[in-house]
């Protein structure tokens, strides 16, 4: 037995000498579906997580990260508001997708607001809503946030195995109001005590590709916002456990909706990495994804490959699986029935999902040899 143990170290240091990769998953889509109608029935019009699909995840696939939204409104009902003051059926249901993932299995889970830092109305996502901060009637206040972000740290202080993502895809609005709220949350997730690793996006839906270039047009005032660049490098936190949170599709407009991927990852991640390498900053891709085919297999694994490579991402998450996709391709699909990444659910006409196309053709042999590396069963970290 000591022999053996010796030996599996040995592995162990070996493989994270050679990685940098420490979080490797997929995102559990669902717990954001039917916004149009608040506050919704679990399992009529939201749902988490399919709790034997993670458990395939990770028992079989060996992954160690699910990032898993929700939203806003259901958490903070408007009739309340945004801050402290919570939905406890929704939590309650919320908190058990993540102590199912966390507790019973052993991985760790990215809280994923999925709100695009708006709030009010997710009736039309990701354009409807008040932008958070802003002055935007109806606009819920960069103070009511970090409340928001105490209130649901202390609720999770004690599980080391969670992670803090402050928000899904920010845009249009100023790149200097996200970063206030960024650190408005930041701000509050230290002050509950909590000392879990957080994710914070920049401007321009949190792109890789875009991080130096002018992020979309302020909602507000109709003008050009600056990059994220130029204010991201500015978010403090007394622990220096901060990474940014980055997407990255791979098609030709990076929104994850196409079956052709014409995006070469590495190259449009350049001027992010040299970024995060003059700033001493880390990143995590938690959106990613590509279609069925050839062409995409090589890019995806060219992306993967890149990530582990640079020591300035620490990971990354497919999109999507979830238990409500059915045979719908949550990425990729140029609205063809490709199915998703939840194992167990056929493509149309019966084929095999995305889970069976991408994940087991391609994601997983590329994974495989990295799981020694992957971090385990200690607190969420850079």
């Amino acid at each position: 037995m000591a022999f053996r143990n010796s030996f599996l170290t040995a592995a162990f240091l070996a493989t994270r000498a050679l990685s940098d990769t420490e979080y490797a998953g997929v995102n559990e889509s669902g717990g954001e579906f039917g916004s149009n109608i608040l506050p919704g029935e679990f399992g009529v019009q939201y749902e988490f997580i399919n709790p034997s699909t993670v458990d395939i995840y990770t028992r079989q696939n060996q992954i160690n990260l699910f990032r898993v939204p929700f939203l806003l409104e259901r958490m903070c009902p408007p009739a309340t508001g945004l801050g402290s003051t919570f939905n406890e059926t929704y939590f309650s249901e919320y908190k058990d997708a993540i102590d199912h993932i966390t507790t019973t299995d052993g991985a760790y889970a990215i809280l994923d607001p999925h709100n695009y830092m708006r709030y009010g109305d997710p009736s039309s996502q990701p354009t409807s809503g008040a932008v958070i901060g802003s002055n935007q009637a109806g606009a819920a206040t960069t103070q009511d946030f970090q409340d928001f972000w105490q209130e649901l740290a202390t609720r999770f202080l004690d599980n080391d195995l969670v992670i803090f993502g402050i928000m899904n895809e920010p845009h249009d609005m100023d790149t200097s109001l996200v970063l206030a709220d960024d650190q408005a949350a930041v701000d509050g997730i230290r002050a509950a005590g909590a000392k879990q690793l957080i994710l914070a996006p920049g401007n321009g839906y949190t792109g890789g590709h875009s991080w130096l270039q002018s992020a979309g047009t302020n909602a507000t005032t109709g003008q050009a916002n600056a990059p994220s660049a130029d204010y991201l490098y500015q978010i403090s936190d007394p622990l220096d456990n901060t990474a940014i949170d980055i997407h990255e599709y791979l098609d030709v407009d990076f929104s994850g909706s196409h079956q052709a991927c014409t995006q070469p990852g590495p190259s449009n991640l350049a001027g992010l990495t040299s970024w995060l390498q003059q700033y001493n900053l880390k990143a995590l891709i938690s959106e990613t994804g590509a279609a069925n085919n050839t062409q995409c297999a090589n890019e995806l694994t060219d992306l993967l490959n890149y990530i582990n490579d640079q020591p300035e991402y620490i990971g990354w998450a497919l999109w999507s699986a979830g238990p409500f996709w059915g045979t719908s391709a949550p990425c990729c699909g140029d609205g063809q029935p490709l199915g998703s990444l939840e194992p167990g659910v056929a493509a149309g006409g019966g084929g095999p999902p995305l889970y069976q196309t991408v994940w087991q053709a391609v994601v997983q042999p590329f994974l495989t040899p990295l799981l020694p590396g992957l971090k385990r069963d200690t607190l969420s970290t850079l």
